[in-house]
């Protein structure tokens, strides 16, 4: 059953599934972002824990496009298309981290111990 999910969400084998990943590309491009952007650290404090861990210009680099496509989404705005075309919307910089931290989350609750930070959302 779970071969079968992953080959319906996986673009190389569903036609559905790569339409949707072109127009995800095409959107955040517009915008200059990247996916990984949109994790919201205040909503998930295993998000929030990841981002501590990245390096400084990894997490200013994110700021930096999130502040510009806030900007260019308020004047109603895209990016130039020359810069679009430079962008890379599905170039990961946080998942490696976040599934470490999810790990040791659920190492962490197996072994009964008391968790590093508390899971509260605002």
């Amino acid at each position: 059953m779970a071969s079968f999910l992953q080959s319906i969400v996986d673009p190389k084998k569903n036609w559905l599934a790569a339409l949707h990943m072109k127009t995800i590309s095409r959107r955040l491009r517009n915008y200059g972002l990247r996916y990984d952007d949109l994790f919201d650290p205040y909503y998930d404090v295993d998000v929030k824990e990841a981002l501590n861990r990245l390096p400084r210009e990894v997490v200013d680099a994110r700021t930096q496009r999130l502040k510009r496509a806030m900007d260019l989404s308020m004047k109603h705005e895209y990016l130039p298309e020359n810069l679009q075309a430079m962008q890379t919307p599905f170039r990961s910089y946080l998942q490696d981290m976040l599934a470490l931290v999810k790990k040791e989350r659920a190492e962490r609750e197996a072994l009964g111990a008391l968790p590093l930070y508390q899971r509260t959302i605002p």
